[in-house]
């Protein structure tokens, strides 16, 4: 039975209906009929006010890295929208399910540069899976459906709703049943199991290889694909790597994983790649950063992905295979026959204890060498621990060294890179799973970029963690032109940097301050004791390297 309501009042029936329990945003003129209709519902979705719109996104995209669900971030017309594109560009390179509400000028003033118009859809369409201009209030409910499907299904991305103002305020018959109906959209059809004899393909080539080589990327965490994967390892006995992306798919204590590849990867994990006759891809890009790391040569690649666009992108792919990835690795399973590897396993794991028998340097006395902090830091965090990493630097150290165990996740921005990411996706995070700890790794460059969500974090009593690796550089780019441009530094010196534990506290929050490696024990325990959000400042020297 359909209801008289306003198009405001029936989008927030509608995130109700999708079971959205928070909402992260930044409000304005244009939008101000949904915040109206949201204050005024008793549907209990919670509004997570952030303070700078990219970071609405960044939050979304946390909660639905956690959740597996599509989350919500909304922000108004013209510099909300343009300030949220970042967070949608973010979101669409690693395969992130957001949904974008933007408010827009009426429709009657679209097109005459009137205040705070901005063409959002256009500006933000290479960005979209999908994109919206609602232009009639009727067909509301009918989009947002889709929306939210469209942004689910296949390989997952962000969906952009732009909405005039005149519409939201316009009345509408919504009908919940009508709603609750699968959505039809002739024009998108995503695939779900594999063909059957590219399936056949797949058994008989893992059969035949001496050497096979398993590299789980992002994908892998679809419907927690990755308890699969490590079915498919173990019965096949092939070893495991992953990209960036696809850290913590396997505990690092696996015997058969052997970390990340790639430019900034560990050897042992390059070794394996350019060793192994079959390398077998589950829900892996293979991008740039990863490719570097390969020889050119003869190799079967097995590409499994939903997006078929992306299978022989960077690699050629001996057996494709497109569809969803957890039903294609339920179809493998049932046929895929268990095989030992001993020689091949032997060898890799004695090239990786050789490599783990490398001791950091804690020589150092005023400053804090990463790997053996983040080696202190692996042994006191409980196992399901979500770490969510920046981008620079500290990503680096960070994925390189940080051990999780069953249950843990690793969160940063792989595709685009942002700096800024990790504060507002690790208070997303927290708020999908409040029981789990989160810790936000960032660089003192992109802590500058986000400290002003540790507002966020106070008001709305989200208790992330935050360690900030304070090197008073732009460490990537300073060790990129120490490298490459005759040691010419410039424009990566961070002189005028705030103490970031007076800030914590300006903001009410606690911290503390790490210079020695001796004192990282202690500082931890006080970090991860804590109830309420924290900020530790950890001191790194100015010349420390990304590969330790």
């Amino acid at each position: 039975m359909s209801k008289r309501m306003t198009a405001a009042k029936a989008l927030v029936k509608c995130l109700e209906l999708e079971k959205i329990t928070a909402v992260f945003g930044y409000p304005g003129a244009a939008i101000c009929p949904f915040y109206d209709e949201l204050e005024l519902s008793d549907c209990g979705i919670e509004h997570i006010l952030v303070r700078h719109e990219a970071n609405a996104g960044h939050a979304a995209s946390g909660m639905a890295r956690i959740t597996g669900r599509a989350a919500v971030c909304v922000a108004t017309s013209g510099p909300g929208a343009t300030n949220l594109i970042t967070a949608i560009a973010t979101a669409y390179m690693d395969s992130i399910p957001v949904v974008a509400i933007t408010g827009q000028v009426c429709s009657d003033q679209i097109g005459k540069d009137v205040f705070q118009e901005a063409d959002t859809t256009g500006a933000a369409e290479p960005f979209v899976k999908h994109s919206y201009l609602i232009k009639d209030a009727n067909t509301l409910p009918e989009t947002v459906k889709k929306a939210f499907y469209i942004a689910s299904t296949g390989r997952p991305g962000p969906v952009l709703l732009d909405i005039p103002m005149d519409v939201l305020l316009s009345e509408i018959d919504f009908d919940e049943d009508e709603y609750a109906k699968p959505p039809e959209i002739r024009s998108y059809k995503p695939s779900f199991s594999g063909n059957k004899l590219q399936i056949k393909r797949v058994v008989d080539t893992i059969s035949e290889s001496e050497k096979p080589l398993i590299c789980v990327g992002g994908g892998i965490f679809h419907k927690d694909s990755f308890i699969l994967a490590r079915k498919m390892a173990e019965r096949a006995d092939i070893p495991v790597v992953n990209t960036m992306m696809g850290i913590s798919a396997f505990p690092n204590e696996h015997p058969l994983c052997h970390g990340m590849i790639g430019m900034f990867g560990k050897p042992v994990a390059n070794l394996a790649i350019n060793e192994c006759d079959l390398l077998i891809l589950l829900g892996a890009r293979i991008n740039d950063r990863a490719v570097l790391a390969m020889q050119e040569r003869n190799l079967k690649v097995i590409h499994i992905d939903i997006d078929p666009a992306e299978i022989g992108k960077n690699l050629p792919a001996s057996v494709p295979v497109v569809g969803d990835i957890h039903a294609v690795l339920e179809q493998i399973l049932e046929q895929l026959p268990g095989k030992r590897h001993p020689d091949w396993n032997g060898f890799l794991s004695k090239c990786e204890s050789e490599q783990n028998s490398l001791k950091p340097d804690v020589s150092q006395t005023s400053s804090v060498n990463p790997k053996a902090f983040i080696q202190v830091l692996n042994r006191l965090i409980p196992g399901d621990t979500v770490i969510v990493a920046d981008v620079g630097q500290n990503q680096i150290w960070t994925a390189n060294n940080i051990s999780l165990g069953e249950g843990g996740r690793f969160l940063t921005s792989g595709g685009m890179g942002t700096m800024g990411y990790s504060v507002p996706a690790a208070i997303g995070a927290k708020k999908a799973s409040p029981e789990r700890e989160v810790i936000a790794i960032c660089g003192d460059g992109s802590f500058q970029m986000q400290m002003m969500e540790l507002a966020t974090a106070v008001q709305h009593g989200i208790n992330v963690k935050i360690i900030v690796m304070a090197n008073r550089r732009l460490g990537m780019v300073r060790e990129l032109q120490q490298n490459r441009y005759r040691g010419n530094l410039t424009a990566v010196f961070l002189d005028g940097s705030p103490d970031f534990v007076k800030i914590a506290d300006a903001y009410g929050i606690n911290g503390g301050y790490l210079n020695d490696i001796k004192n990282t024990n202690q500082a931890l325990i006080t970090l991860l004791a804590s109830k309420k959000p924290y900020v530790l400042q950890v001191n790194v020297s100015e010349n420390e390297g990304s590969v330790l």
